[in-house]
């Protein structure tokens, strides 16, 4: 699935952020329209009103003064209804915001404080935080419908500080309905005050996905690469359940995690027995991870044993646990109530030994970039 595309940008300085149409509309409604095209079959017609026009067709320098992306690789995927922004300097068209799609996201920052060894979305440091959230305050006020549910991440979305709260803020006021769930390492609500006006934003359906890879907090800190923060998590998931924040705790599995996981899952039921949920993660091999991948890759095969006593150890205890990201087919069969189909539709993909498998309509499948390292376990089953 294809949520970019680029071509020439004229006529404009400025990210122009639009709703797509495939249709001329009347002047009246065309503010915040972005009018994509395959081609302008009358170059001097009536375009005056749009926010901006996105072409295949190549189109002369100033035969129009709209502004305008032309020459514009792929334009299919550019479905009435979605919002998009176009880029000046390089003439990228990127969608943000597709109201069929469950997988939606508001992506805040590319700046981490943390740098974590298999992190999928590598930080940059690079003060984004303004124009990000500009940008994202008026995206808020463009979908349409509201969607049911709705992604923050990044980079690391509290080092935005009042602009994350202004954000969620929009959120709660404008789409009030929507589920929201923020991914963060949950470092930053260790500070009292922090946490505290987050949570007076009073968000009605907020929850947070907290990342907690190991009882033992040197290495925990060796794997997100900083000091103190698996003591600053920890006060962070404290201070949350203070405030009564629903949080996620979320334990990527790789060959420096899984040897504890026991550990976890105990450490989790004697001093977090406040969390809504625990969520066991397959590793994307993308990002920091592939360079790592000779201290990080443990086949999933053979870290069922782990997986199993630490999922049975937070299940008798209560804790609603799931697993995200690991087929079907290489999890044993008392692991699959437990697993839940959670990669994004636009990340998702099936192998060709997945068609003709019996479980295929229940298995979460693959990251689009995972289907060559691959577990050896990978087979095709036959009967459900």
């Amino acid at each position: 699935m294809k949520l970019h595309t680029a071509g020439n940008a004229v006529n404009f300085r400025r990210p122009i952020l639009g709703r797509v149409t495939t249709e001329q509309l009347p002047k009246g409604q065309r503010k915040d329209t972005i009018l994509v095209l395959p081609s302008l079959s009358a170059p001097g017609g009536d375009f005056h009103g749009y926010a901006a026009l996105v072409v295949s067709d190549k189109v002369d320098q100033g035969a129009i003064s709209t502004p305008l992306v032309h020459s514009v690789r792929e334009i299919d995927h550019l479905e009435p209804g979605y919002i998009v922004v176009l880029e000046p300097l390089n003439g990228f068209v990127r969608t943000l915001y597709r109201p069929d799609s469950p997988h939606n996201t508001i992506f805040t920052t590319e700046r981490c404080n943390s740098n974590c060894l298999m992190c999928s979305q590598p930080p940059v440091d690079r003060d984004d935080v303004r124009a990000l959230t500009e940008r994202n305050l008026r995206l808020i006020d463009l979908m349409s419908p509201a969607p049911e549910y709705l992604c923050i991440t990044g980079g690391e979305p509290t080092l935005l500080g009042e602009h994350l709260l202004a954000i969620v803020s929009k959120l709660r006021d404008a789409a009030p309905s929507t589920v929201v769930h923020m991914l963060t390492n949950g470092r930053r609500f260790a500070w009292a005050d922090f946490a505290s006006r987050f949570a007076a934003v009073c968000h009605p359906n907020l929850s947070l996905g907290i990342p907690l890879y190991s009882d033992d907090a040197a290495l925990h800190d060796y794997i997100v690469q900083a000091r103190d923060a698996f003591d600053q998590t920890i006060l962070g998931l404290h201070q949350l359940a203070r405030h009564g924040i629903e949080t996620e705790i979320r334990v990527v599995l790789h060959s420096l995690s899984v040897p504890r996981l026991r550990h976890l899952s105990e450490y989790i039921c004697r001093n977090l027995t406040f969390v809504d949920h625990v969520a066991f993660m397959g590793m994307e091999h993308i990002g920091y991870a592939p360079r790592n991948m000779g201290e990080l890759w443990i086949d999933p095969v053979d870290y069922q044993d782990e997986l199993e006593a630490s999922v049975s150890i937070l299940a008798r205890f209560g804790i609603d646990v799931r697993i995200y990201n690991l087929q079907l087919c290489v999890l044993r069969q008392s692991l699959w109530k437990y697993s839940k189909q959670a990669i994004s539709d636009w990340k998702n993909a099936y192998t060709e030994v997945c068609y003709g498998c019996a479980v295929r309509e229940r298995c979460g499948g693959f990251f689009q970039w995972d289907t060559k390292l691959q577990s050896r376990g990978i087979h095709r089953i036959a009967v459900a």
